[in-house]
């Protein structure tokens, strides 16, 4: 009799089959089911040819050939099609059975998901995977959250796969209930919209500022890539910059300059609007991809209004190296702003989230792995109850050494005419922290002034509210709500 399966996975796009080998690799046995059957077929006769892999053309065969407590998991696209596949699983499978979701699935309906299976007596997990193909392939990233009683059964199979530290230690670890898993997937993918236009921004200035070419640029990156700025993106970067195409000249050049996206990072921008969080900087890495959308309009607003750029007088090299440090400034802020918001989601959620094991788990195999990931598990390790990671001595030290040369590479690029409104606004969301007085009392007060809508006094405890009759007609009434 055929052995059976350890796990089952449903879904066999690049990253699906790729996550299979990665499995079969580690010694585990996987049975595979697609609803194109004939990709089943393909994959066994090509890519998983000579391996342990089991192919099945049904749901119900696939099911079948599954250990208990069956584990199923999903690499199917997100939305509508994992709940058609849920729907179609749930009744081949028996209480205490898990579903695991790995695609890149909307927090929400991850925590949904729990909580309509656990009423079928059925476990889920919704882990989020970050890595790309090879990622996939030969260690990727994995943040599951869900059902806790699931973890133990699943443990050994994702951390196996997971990419490993220096250490050993893997990329994977129990995020926390419900939706966290995907939750913690969508803010790094938020941070990766940040990191890479802050890396667009840097090229951008030193392509229309000094004048520099592809070639000179990835020598710069690469060069930076050797110190704190060790990063993925920074590193692929400079292999970018260095690419031709086949006439010699350089590919970057020949790229149209409009970016898609999948739309993480836009669920990052609203999840922090909804828990009243500035996440400033990921925010206008989002509204940057939809300001180069508009290739047309732009193209008709140059001629209209012009864009020429005047080229940097100054000492070529000071900027490049101003610009390592606004760069790095820059993109501690862009993590910081992360953790606000998963700070913020914990509490809102019950989630207790270890802050500095989502640090261990981004340190390799995902998109954003950068060396100061583990700057950032240290600081959590000093205190746990780190509020915000720019109070830390360490980064705190980083950013004051960094903060001159952050303000000259804003001011010369918004002189020239470049845009830099990542850089721009992590340097504005810095000032504005660490202010102790806002110009919000004169907002508060204009709010009042139209609405009625009240507002505290200095001098008095927080949680009083009062209203002014301004102009002498407005009477006593006011707002029943108040949002400071």
């Amino acid at each position: 009799m055929t052995e059976k399966a350890d796990i089952g996975l449903i879904g066999l796009a690049v990253m699906g089959q790729n996550l299979v080998l990665n499995m079969n690799d580690h010694g585990f046995t996987v049975a595979v089911y697609n609803r194109t059957t004939s990709k089943v077929d393909r994959f066994l006769e090509n890519e998983a040819r000579g391996t342990k892999v089991i192919g099945t053309h049904s749901l119900e065969e696939l099911v079948s050939q599954l250990k208990t407590p069956r584990r199923v998991m999903l690499m199917v696209k997100a939305g509508k099609p994992v709940d058609a596949t849920i729907e179609a699983l749930v009744p081949l499978l028996e209480p205490g059975d898990i579903i695991i979701d790995g695609g890149n699935s909307y927090y929400g309906d991850s925590t949904r998901r729990t909580q309509e299976l656990a009423e079928k007596g059925l476990l889920f997990i919704g882990t989020g995977v970050s890595g790309g193909e090879e990622g996939a392939r030969f260690g990727p990233s994995i943040m599951p959250g869900g059902s806790p009683d699931a973890w133990p059964h699943v443990k050994e199979i994702l951390q196996s796969i997971a990419a490993k530290v220096a250490d050993g230690t893997p990329c994977c670890d129990w995020v926390g209930e419900e939706g966290a898993g995907h939750f913690v997937k969508m803010v790094h993918n938020g941070i990766e919209y940040g990191d890479m236009q802050l890396i667009c921004e840097a090229y951008d200035v030193m392509q229309h500022a000094l004048g520099m070419s592809p070639a000179e640029m990835s020598t710069v990156f690469a060069d930076w890539n050797k110190g704190k700025l060790d990063s993925f993106l920074i590193e692929i970067t400079a292999e970018i910059l260095a690419y031709n195409d086949e006439d010699g000249q350089p590919m970057v050049d020949k790229i149209l300059d409009t970016a898609g996206q999948k739309g993480t990072g836009k669920w990052t921008a609203v999840s922090a609007l909804e828990q009243g969080i500035p996440l400033t900087l990921i925010g206008e890495a989002v509204f940057s991809r939809f300001l180069s959308a508009l290739k047309e309009e732009r193209v008709d607003a140059a001629g209209v209004l012009g864009s020429s750029t005047p080229t940097y007088q100054g000492d070529k090299n000071a900027l490049i190296a101003d610009l390592k440090e606004a760069l790095f400034a820059s993109k501690l802020v862009s993590y910081t702003q992360g953790y606000m918001l998963m700070r913020a989601a914990s509490q809102e959620f019950g989630w207790s989230l270890a802050y500095g094991n989502i640090a261990l788990m981004w340190r390799e195999g995902c998109i954003i792995r950068a060396a100061f990931l583990d700057d950032i598990q240290a600081a959590f390790e000093r205190d746990p109850k780190l509020t915000n990671l720019l109070l830390d001595d360490f980064f705190k030290q980083q950013v004051q050494q960094a903060a001159d040369s952050w303000r000259r590479v804003v001011s010369t690029a918004v002189t020239l005419g470049i845009p830099v409104p990542a850089m721009s606004s992590a340097l504005a969301f810095y000032d504005g922290y660490r202010r102790e007085r806002l110009p919000a009392n004169l907002l508060q007060a204009q709010r009042d002034y139209f609405g009625a809508h009240t507002y505290e006094r200095l001098d008095k405890p927080r949680g009083e509210f009062f209203h002014t009759n301004w102009t002498g007609e407005g009477g006593d009434i006011t707002s029943s709500s108040y949002n400071a």
